[in-house]
């Protein structure tokens, strides 16, 4: 029986998982260590290094699930074959999961008609162009100028914008902190987990290599955003935090965001929507230039024998 050595994201595996991440590229928030290493528990990932791929698995109510391995063309193949062997022998269907298109183009190039792919819209990527989310230009994004010029009459010199710090990073996790008493996160699992995200992104925030930005109001943090490259041309926001009862809010640290942080990078992917249908309309209405469609692949009914 095949044996693979498969072990949860530690921090000291964070050169190793990156430079699968920056070799192998892609604009899919998954593929960093951050978002690997901070949801690991929550998902039950794992990672190993097979026939020199990167690959992770995921355990389901149903079973085993992996991640698209990371690597070389002939490598990715070979790690395939190794993984379809290790779920056959464990008696479980074959199964991989965030599945770009480019990522089932390969897949179904090496196997005709074996695979088949159930794309979800609540795990597609929203994709921007940081110009527009900085400049808010255009007619389509009128309405967001005018939160952004209301905050800002509003509150007027009262306001202002700073990057994430070691000096200031305490106070982001007591605004955090409050940000969850407030929102019932204790009663909600799924709010609890990305809280839980949230808090160790800031205790690990130098660790991790992250870059952030808050704003104040009167002194006090109401907003903060936590990212990191996930590309050459690409930002990904992983965690973006604000007090709803101050309106503009969330729109100013968007802006203000991007403005000062993300000027290097073209496109900005803002995640996914995770089926929330408050979510989909706010993402919708900041008008992505693309989505990174991500799927579900499992093998078509009696494809699978005498396969390898």
């Amino acid at each position: 029986m095949i044996e693979i050595n498969f072990k949860r994201p530690q921090l000291e595996d964070k050169e190793l998982i990156s430079h699968y991440f920056n070799h192998h590229t892609s604009r899919s928030c998954e593929r960093t260590f951050v978002n690997v290493y901070l949801w690991a528990k929550h998902y039950k990932v794992e990672f190993a290094v097979v026939e020199n791929a990167l690959v992770f698995k995921s355990e389901r109510e149903d079973g085993l699930t992996y991640a698209y391995p990371a690597g070389e063309p002939e490598d990715v193949k070979k790690a395939l074959e190794v993984l379809m062997e290790y779920s056959r022998e464990r008696g479980v269907p074959f199964s991989l999961y965030n599945v770009t298109p480019d990522n089932f183009a390969q897949l179904t190039e090496w196997y005709p008609d074996r695979f088949q792919i159930e794309y979800s819209e609540a795990d597609a990527d929203y994709v921007y162009e940081s110009e527009k989310l900085a400049t808010l230009s255009g007619k389509k994004l009128h309405g967001k100028r005018n939160h952004i010029n209301k905050f800002k009459n509003m509150y007027g010199d009262r306001w202002s914008y700073e990057p994430i710090t070691r000096d200031n990073v305490e106070e982001c996790f007591q605004m955090a902190l409050k940000w969850r008493n407030q929102n019932g996160c204790e009663d909600d699992p799924d709010k609890n987990s990305e809280m839980c995200v949230t808090l160790n992104s800031l205790r690990l925030f130098e660790e991790l290599e992250l870059t952030g930005g808050l704003l104040r109001v009167d002194g006090n943090i109401i907003a903060f955003t936590i990212g990191e490259p996930v590309c050459s041309d690409t930002f990904v926001v992983h965690i973006e935090k604000a007090f709803a009862d101050i309106q503009g809010a969330y729109p100013m640290i968007n802006q203000q965001f991007v403005e000062h942080e993300c000027k290097d990078y073209k496109y900005v992917n803002r995640e996914e929507d995770t089926g929330s249908e408050g979510l989909r309309k706010a993402k919708l209405s900041y008008r992505p230039v693309f989505m990174v469609e991500k799927g579900f692949v499992s093998e078509k009914t009696g494809k699978g024998e005498g396969a390898l």
